[in-house]
């Protein structure tokens, strides 16, 4: 109830009454079912998918801190199977109480305990009966909207919240429903029109020129992106027990030497929605934001209009492009959606050979990935764009054997194992992002470069952030009784107060950003205000591509006249003096205090002006993706991706490398070339030569020993 921002004692009562009118009239349906046998099967059924719905929410928001939807749950259904881990849901033995009543029932109905009523009671008893719910669902949904005008009509299209809190979720699901049908129908009669509304928008208030003096200092050079997956800005610079979670890429982070190439962002957010991941790539790939609800990859992928990073760096100044990736390719339907966006080559999965010591049940380890990675890599033609999406810090954050652990790296006793395994898969990130980097300066890769380092989303949320909280904000531990840590972390948040907030979940979603461009001297850390948006721009300039006939939401951050807020997928909020939590919330934050504000005339009206523009940005990406409106328009030197069949195959992998090599013969740039085909693989270290004995090899997945779970997992 608390997360569902409720106000009053009315809120409360709605919430407690809301499932009755809408359970009600669902179940009186069965009345009109005349054979006995069907009429039990029906109402069987019917409280298997009602408790079903709620369980399914209960871990969903656990995890997510959001509500299914039918794009959810139709983009799950597809990824079930291939690279879903059951385990990393949080489980608890009570949860045993959402079945309670379906198992009770079952098993006095198999026990004979209750009886079968043979008697039909009629049309119009029935009927009757199905008035008297639909009149109490009625009643509920007048004082919902009493209570929120134009509950659904407004509030479903933006904030799920407000529908569950006085509806509830089934009500929720059809309406959302409701709104993807909308959807569909909007693509289906969107003009040229409807682009040009976006076009001028972004026109009139996104786009901004580079500046000067980054304007292609990286011009040809190679692009390698390292997704830091689960990986918050809370991890840098943090101590446990006196050592560094992540020394490497604090070492990157800080610039701590003179002449330093790394340009790091301290206040940096993700933007993600129900995507997650999926969503934190469309950011860096097409610079627009993901769906409302469901993952734009998965929902859209394979059909949308993309005018994206690999199909503009390949037709602009020749770039081959790859993705490395642990998992499968049908996860968020990446082989549909990378084809789309005009990547040539996808190494999934099934490049890698699996075993129970180099993956995890999100797929193949992090060292295992890079190590792997060096046949492909080596046989790109420079300059080349590839993304490595690492996968082994994925909650439950677990799969790591004892062998593999930094002997010298001691996890938390937080009472938590999510939080202590959280600790010990980031320290491995770590190291894992340190052995690529020492294979990139000794191949010479390093130089002729831009390496670009980032978080996806958070990596901790829920009930494991009472747990997580003293060792970002040591005052927490004040009043977080269930937690035994003893913080040695310097706070990355200020609060002001030591009860968790929505504060302080919002700065739980800042994550690492930082470009390394060798060669260059004037890198330092910016506290610029900044999304995943901004990326795609701020890297096309670096590179010396001008952005001015492309559609993208983000803006350069190395550029003068920035908006000066960071919008949130729940059309929340970030400034730097300002922090709303997200769109429907009443409560304004300082950004540098946490304090809630009562905020005066001038501020009010200030904040609904960057509310107002928060919204727009939102409904013109949303409205750009949904309606597909980029297959109206081909910017000049552009050639819309037409062909989607490439195959992402092992063998035809293997043949179209060793067939450009064998074709550009002298002319070829790939590392191996420049090596007269001798390989690079020896130079970077085999993480198999890590596992020491066969004892280490067969040992169980490590969790702090004094560490208890809080539920079977």
């Amino acid at each position: 109830m608390k997360n569902l921002h409720s106000a009053d004692l009315a809120d409360y009562l709605l919430m407690i009454v809301n499932p009755i009118g809408f359970t009600s009239v669902i179940f009186s349906l069965t009345l009109f079912i005349r054979r006995k046998q069907l009429f039990y099967l029906a109402t069987f059924t019917l409280d298997f998918l009602g408790s079903l719905l709620v369980f399914g929410n209960v871990l969903y928001y656990r995890e997510f801190s959001d509500f299914l939807s039918v794009n959810t749950i139709s983009g799950g259904a597809g990824m079930m199977g291939h690279g879903f881990d059951f385990a990393s849901i949080p489980v608890y033995w009570y949860d045993i109480v959402f079945w309670l009543d379906f198992i009770v029932i079952l098993v006095l109905f198999v026990l004979k305990k209750i009886k079968t009523d043979e008697n039909f009671y009629g049309k119009q008893f029935s009927f009757k009966i199905f008035s008297l719910c639909l009149m109490l669902f009625g009643l509920n949904f007048w004082m919902a909207d009493m209570t929120e005008h134009r509950l659904v009509s407004r509030q479903a299209q933006y904030d799920d919240t407000y529908v569950v809190r006085y509806l509830g979720l089934g009500p929720w699901l059809v309406t959302n429903g409701w709104y993807v049908h909308i959807a569909n129908q909007a693509r289906s009669i969107a003009n040229k029109s409807d682009f040009t509304k976006v076009q001028q928008y972004i026109e009139q208030n996104r786009y901004l020129t580079s500046n000067t003096s980054m304007q292609s200092i990286g011009k040809n050079r190679n692009l390698i992106e390292i997704h830091l997956e689960s990986f918050q800005q809370d991890l840098i610079n943090l101590k446990i027990n006196g050592q560094e979670v992540t020394p490497f890429l604090n070492s990157l982070y800080n610039n701590t030497n003179t002449g330093n190439s790394v340009y790091s962002f301290s206040n940096f957010f993700n933007q993600v929605g129900q995507g997650k991941t999926s969503d934190a790539e469309n950011m860096l790939e097409t610079s627009t934001f993901g769906l409302p609800t469901g993952s734009l990859f998965q929902n859209l992928g394979s059909t949308q209009t993309f005018q994206a990073m690999p199909a503009i760096l390949n037709q602009q100044d020749g770039y081959s492009s790859a993705v490395f990736h642990g998992n499968v390719g049908t996860f968020y339907n990446r082989v549909n959606t990378y084809r789309s966006m005009g990547y040539q080559n996808f190494m999934d999965q099934s490049f890698w050979s699996e075993n129970s010591e180099n993956s995890t049940a999100w797929g193949v380890k992090d060292k295992y990935l890079f190590y792997n990675s060096i046949p492909y890599l080596e046989k790109l033609q420079q300059p080349f764009y590839v993304k490595y999406l690492t996968v082994t810090n994925h909650t439950p954050y677990t799969g790591l054997l004892n062998s593999e652990l930094d002997p010298t790296f001691k996890t938390t006793n937080s009472g938590d194992s999510i939080v202590d395994n959280y600790f010990l898969t980031a320290h491995y990130l770590d190291q894992s992002v340190k052995e690529f980097y020492d294979y990139l300066k000794a191949t010479g890769l390093y130089n002729k470069s831009i390496i670009v380092i980032y978080g996806d989303h958070y990596g901790i949320s829920g009930s494991d952030s009472k747990y997580f909280a003293p060792y970002v904000d040591p005052a927490i531990s004040k009043t977080s009784s269930s937690s035994s840590a003893s913080p040695s972390s310097t706070p990355k948040t200020t609060s002001a107060s030591a009860q968790w907030t929505d504060y302080n979940d919002t700065m739980m979603q800042r994550v690492p950003f930082m470009i390394d461009i060798p060669g260059s001297k004037s890198g330092h850390i910016s506290n610029e205000y900044a999304g995943e948006i901004d990326v795609m721009p701020t890297l096309e300039h670096l590179l010396g591509i001008d952005t001015s006939g492309y559609i993208q939401f983000g803006q350069d951050l190395f550029a003068s006249g920035r908006s000066n807020f960071v919008a949130l997928r729940n059309r929340g909020w970030v400034t730097a003096d300002l922090t709303k939590a997200s769109g429907t919330s009443n409560t304004y934050y300082d950004t540098n205090t946490g304090q809630p504000l009562n905020l005066n005339a001038s501020q009010q009206i200030e904040a609904d002006k960057i509310q107002a523009e928060v919204n727009q940005l939102l409904d013109m990406s949303d409205a750009l993706n949904s309606e597909d409106l980029l297959r109206f328009y081909t910017p000049i030197n552009f050639i819309p991706i037409t062909s989607k069949t490439t195959s992402y195959t092992v063998s035809a992998t293997n043949s179209r490398l060793t067939k450009s090599i064998d074709k550009l013969k002298a002319k070829s740039t790939a590392l191996l070339s420049e090596n007269h085909g001798i390989s690079s693989q020896d130079i970077f270290p085999n993480p198999a030569d890590q596992l020491k004995t066969p004892e280490n090899s067969n040992s169980s997945t490590f969790t702090s020993e004094s560490s208890s779970s809080k539920g079977a997992k």
